[in-house]
């Protein structure tokens, strides 16, 4: 069995306050990208794990997908499954790679195994896995909020826009973003400003990781920049960084030579 997990971008992402329980309410809007990572899963006489392409893991712990496998034995008792893991999502990138490629074995081995599972109970599986799971299990426009793991549903399309992303090769760990981060609360619902026309986003879409993220690693306030200048309708960083994204109209542009070795998608947003 051959699965696509793919990446996302966040429409906003506001960082409401910190929790009792240790964690973050937060408020964003998760859209998924046509870029992917590649995972097979085939039955086997006892669990392996393989990975290629970019490499960028503690050889000491598990990977995402590995955790997937065991938790899905321990709850349903799934027979042993050989995974590789063909890896083009960048790490520590605010695309939700190591998210979706948890979400898809569990998707893979209902599948795979018959279990009949719902999205729902997949969606709850994956939750315990990691805050951005459980969006992958549909892989739809969500708003996210709690820590990231309610979803409900919210109008947007941009299927006739093109979308570039841009990484700067910066590793960022979502603990060392939540450490710069100053929550507020009362921020405009995200879901009420996507409901205006994307010519206004720019002033009023904002994600609460990108000004401290940027004044640390001002490359990424950079290439937003020059996503701008370029002429993206919307620009902004993904997630807890480092990607950027630029929404345009058409693929009628063109970027500043600098940023070609940036360049990690290009395409429209269906």
């Amino acid at each position: 069995m051959i699965l696509y997990p793919p990446a996302k971008i966040n429409l906003g992402l506001h960082v409401l306050y910190k929790r009792s329980d240790g964690f973050h309410e937060i408020e964003s809007v998760m859209y998924p990208v046509p870029f992917y990572d590649i995972l097979e899963i085939l039955p086997a006489q006892k669990n392996s794990f393989q990975q290629s392409g970019i490499i960028f893991a503690d050889v000491n712990e598990k990977n995402l997908c590995e955790k997937a496998v065991d938790l899905m034995q321990s709850k349903y008792k799934t027979p042993p499954v050989s995974i590789h893991l063909r890896k083009q999502i960048p790490v520590g990138a605010g695309l939700g790679g190591g998210s979706a490629d948890a979400a898809y074995v569990i998707l893979g081995l209902n599948e795979l195994f018959r279990l009949e599972l719902s999205n729902l109970e997949m969606e709850e599986v994956a939750a315990t896995l990691g805050s951005d799971c459980p969006f992958f299990i549909q892989n739809k426009v969500r708003m996210v909020s709690g820590r990231g793991e309610i979803l409900s549903e919210v109008a947007c399309d941009l299927s006739e826009y093109f979308l570039v992303l841009l990484n700067p090769k910066i590793h960022i760990s979502t603990k060392e973003a939540y450490s710069n981060v100053f929550p507020k609360e009362n921020q405009i619902h995200i879901a009420s400003i996507l409901q205006e026309n994307i010519s206004t986003w720019q002033s009023s879409l904002k994600n609460d990781f990108e000004s401290p993220i940027s004044k640390q690693y001002p490359l990424i306030h950079e290439c937003i920049d020059q996503l701008k200048i370029s002429g993206a309708i919307y620009a902004a960083m993904s997630g807890s960084g480092s990607t950027v994204f630029g929404i345009f109209p058409s693929s009628n542009f063109q970027l500043p030579t600098f940023l070609d070795d940036y360049i990690i998608f290009q395409g429209l947003l269906n």
